[in-house]
C-alpha cells in the first residue's frame, strides 16, 4: 500500500453499509470508491461511486488500478467477481469467506466443523426430497433457498407436512439453480449476535454481545449489551474466533445465535459489518465500521468495549419523525438517503445511556413519541428484567 498518498478502499456494493463504511473511513485519512450495478446507490451520496455489473472486467480493472484493498458491501457480490479482483488487488475478507457465506448449505456445514451446533437440516433439490426431508426432521420446519436469501427472503415455513405443496410452489423453482434446504424450527429462548473483528496479524477482538428482536424476518431492534450475556460472552467470542481462523477472515463479521437453554446454535454467519452492529457507532470506543477499515488495510483494531448500554431502533420502509429523535437526550438519528419502500431499511436510530435505568427511561420515552412502544416492548422488558 503506497505511503505518499491517502489509501483508497474499494467497496464492492453501494449500500447502506458502504456508506458507513465511507463516513467511517474519512477520519482515518481513508479515502472510498464504492462500485455498484444502480446509479441511485446510496453510499454515492458520501463516495465516489462507479456503476458497473459484477462481469464487467474492463470497469473492474479500471477499479482495481484505483484502490489499494477490496471489501464488501453485501454477501451477494459473485464469488467469482471477487476472485477475479483478489488476482490484482487484496481482497478483504478473502473470497472463500464469501463463497461460504452465499450457500446456506456450506454454511452449516462449516459451523459443524468448527463445533457449532445448528438446527436439525437437510439439503433439498427435488420435490421428492423434500417429502424426505420433512420425514427426517420433522415439522415445523422452515424451507430455505441455500443462496439469495436475507432479511426473511427466499424462505416459506411448513407447520405441518401437506405444507409441502405450497412450500413447493413458493421456492421449487429455485431448486434447480440455486438448491434448498429445510431447516428445524428451534423454539429458542432468544436471539444474540456475537460481533467480531480480525486484522490482517491475526488479532482478533469482539463487541459485546447483542440481542436482537425481527419483525417478519427483518430486525427490528437491538440491545447491547445484551442482558444476561456474560456467561456467553467467552463460549460465543471462542466459537466466532474458530470460525474467523478457520477462513483466515480479516475484517468484521457477525455470527447469528439461537440461545435454547444453555446451548448456543448456529444461524448465520455475515461476512461483512452487519445490521444488529450499528449501535456501536456512538455506543461502543471503536464502531464496527472503523475496525472495519483498520483491519483490512491493516492497522492497529480499536478498543471494542461499549460505553454503556444502547438500544437500536430500525427503520423499516419509512422513516419516522426525525425531530422526534433529535429533541431526545443521547439519541442519534441515521438517515441512509434511500426512497421509501414497503420493507426495506431506510436508517436506525440508537438511543445511549450511562445505565440500563436511564436507557429504560430514554427508550419508553422516545418510543411513546414516536408510537413505536409495541417495537419497543421486548428491549423494554429486557431492560427490567
Amino acid at each position: 500500500m503506497s505511503t505518499d498518498r491517502q489509501p483508497v478502499l474499494g467497496i464492492l456494493g453501494g449500500g447502506q453499509l458502504a456508506r458507513m463504511l465511507a463516513l467511517a473511513a474519512a477520519p482515518l485519512g481513508v479515502n472510498t470508491l464504492v462500485v455498484d450495478t444502480s446509479a441511485e446507490a446510496c453510499a454515492g451520496q458520501v463516495a465516489p461511486l462507479l456503476v458497473a455489473n459484477w462481469t464487467d472486467y474492463e470497469a473492474l480493472q479500471r477499479f482495481a488500478e484505483k484502490v489499494d484493498v477490496v471489501t464488501f458491501d453485501f454477501e451477494n457480490v459473485p464469488a467469482e467477481t471477487a476472485h477475479w479482483l483478489a488476482e490484482r488487488v487484496k481482497v478483504f475478507p478473502a473470497p472463500r469467506a464469501l463463497a461460504v457465506a452465499q450457500d446456506r448449505l456450506a454454511e452449516k456445514n462449516l459451523f459443524h466443523e468448527c463445533g457449532l451446533q445448528t438446527p436439525a437440516f437437510v439439503a433439498v433439490d427435488t420435490r421428492e426430497e423434500l417429502d424426505q426431508a420433512i420425514a427426517a426432521i420433522g415439522v415445523p420446519a422452515i424451507l430455505k433457498t441455500r443462496r439469495l436469501g436475507y432479511d426473511g427472503k427466499g424462505q416459506f415455513r411448513l407447520a405441518q407436512p401437506a405444507d409441502a405443496d405450497a412450500a413447493w410452489a413458493a421456492l421449487g423453482t429455485q431448486a434447480a439453480a440455486h438448491g434448498l434446504v429445510l431447516e428445524a424450527f428451534v423454539s429458542f429462548d432468544r436471539e444474540l449476535s456475537v460481533l467480531a473483528v480480525r486484522g490482517r496479524d491475526g488479532d482478533f477482538r469482539t463487541w459485546p454481545l447483542t440481542g436482537n428482536w425481527h419483525t417478519d424476518g427483518v430486525l427490528a431492534m437491538s440491545l447491547a449489551p445484551a442482558p444476561d450475556s456474560e456467561s456467553l460472552q467467552g463460549r460465543a467470542a471462542a466459537l466466532a474466533r474458530t470460525l474467523a481462523e478457520h477462513l483466515d477472515y480479516v475484517g468484521v463479521f457477525a455470527l447469528e445465535l439461537f440461545v435454547k437453554g444453555d446451548e448456543l446454535l448456529g444461524n448465520e454467519m455475515a461476512p461483512r459489518v452487519h445490521n444488529s452492529g450499528h449501535w456501536t457507532i456512538e455506543g461502543a470506543r471503536t464502531s464496527q465500521f472503523e475496525n472495519h477499515v483498520r483491519a483490512v488495510l491493516g492497522l492497529p483494531l480499536g478498543d471494542t468495549g461499549a460505553r454503556g448500554p444502547s438500544a437500536m431502533f430500525n427503520w423499516i420502509g419509512e422513516l419516522p419523525d426525525r425531530a422526534a429523535v433529535l429533541a431526545a437526550t443521547d439519541a442519534h438519528w441515521h438517515d441512509y438517503g434511500k426512497a421509501s419502500r414497503p420493507g426495506r431499511k431506510v436508517g436506525h436510530a440508537t438511543i445511549c445511556a450511562s445505565d440500563t435505568v436511564v436507557l429504560h427511561e430514554r427508550l419508553a420515552a422516545l418510543a411513546a413519541t414516536l408510537g413505536r412502544t409495541p417495537q419497543a416492548q421486548p428491549v423494554l422488558a429486557a431492560l427490567k428484567d
